[in-house]
């Protein structure tokens, strides 16, 4: 059992849990996620691990009640527990001075990118980060973004806040005017798809974290499969991140939509 320690709204369905891992938090890495479970016949979900604090033996997670398992787990208040939680899982991001490093996120998809962000500029890297959502509601984690970036660029659909339009707009804007050695990517699949097609045109090594359908999380149930390079890789051990310029994304929509 991992006592949750708090919790905070980012909206009505995202919300931000401080959770008791005491052995996770000293072992995670940009990168890594953990999968949780609520209840003894809940379903095992992953999550990225947003923060930690290996002193306090906490770790942080974003989850976004789009079903019934989350959003049980987005009921639970501070002093309840989650049943499991079982990691850090996956592989690390690979860090090192790239020179300007852009950082793009959709939605949740900021949750995992901090990390990376942390990362990138704590190897001298110039991190320009680019946050987008479809309402200023939907834009999370600014201030601790902004903390560890040069530069912060937000875009929102409906122009609520920010500038308006989508991620790529925001992303090319950063392109056109300086040198960019390396793009990274999390968010909804379509939007990573549209960063990957765009950053290729302009061929800027690019490494997008996959949020494929995860069972066990240790490759063995394959659930996770998708094609990267020609190849069948498993995002829950190879992943999640891979080169975005590789990645069938056309076959990971229609697998994320259950065809």
């Amino acid at each position: 059992m991992n006592k949750i320690v708090s919790k905070e709204h980012f909206s009505e369905a995202v919300v931000k849990f401080v959770v008791e891992a005491p052995l996770i938090a000293k072992a995670r890495k940009a990168g890594h996620f953990v999968i949780v479970r609520c209840g003894e016949q809940g379903e095992r979900i992953p999550l990225t691990i947003a923060d930690s604090d290996p002193v306090a033996g906490t770790i942080t997670l974003v989850v976004q009640g789009v079903g019934d398992s989350t959003r049980k787990i987005n009921a639970l208040e501070p002093g309840d527990s989650l049943t499991d939680v079982v990691g850090p899982l996956g592989q690390a991001t690979h860090i090192e001075h790239y020179g300007t490093v852009l950082c793009c996120g959709g939605g949740v998809g900021v949750a995992p990118l901090l990390p990376i962000i942390k990362a990138m500029k704590e190897a001298g890297n110039r991190v320009v980060s680019v946050l987008a959502g479809r309402t200023k509601e939907l834009i999370i984690l600014e201030d601790e973004v902004r903390k560890w970036s040069d530069e912060v660029i937000i875009m929102t659909d409906d122009g609520s806040y920010g500038n308006k339009g989508l991620v790529t707009v925001g992303v090319e804007e950063v392109i056109k005017r300086e040198k960019v050695n390396k793009v990274i990517t999390i968010g909804p699949a379509i939007m990573m798809k549209f960063v990957s097609l765009l950053t290729k045109k302009y061929e800027i090594p690019t490494e997008a974290s996959l949020n494929a359908i995860m069972v066990d999380g240790t490759g063995m149930c394959g659930a996770c499969r998708v094609t990267v390079g020609g190849r069948t890789r498993f995002v829950c051990v190879e992943g999640p991140e891979f080169d975005a310029h590789e990645i069938d994304f056309d076959e990971l929509l229609m697998r994320l939509k259950g065809v």
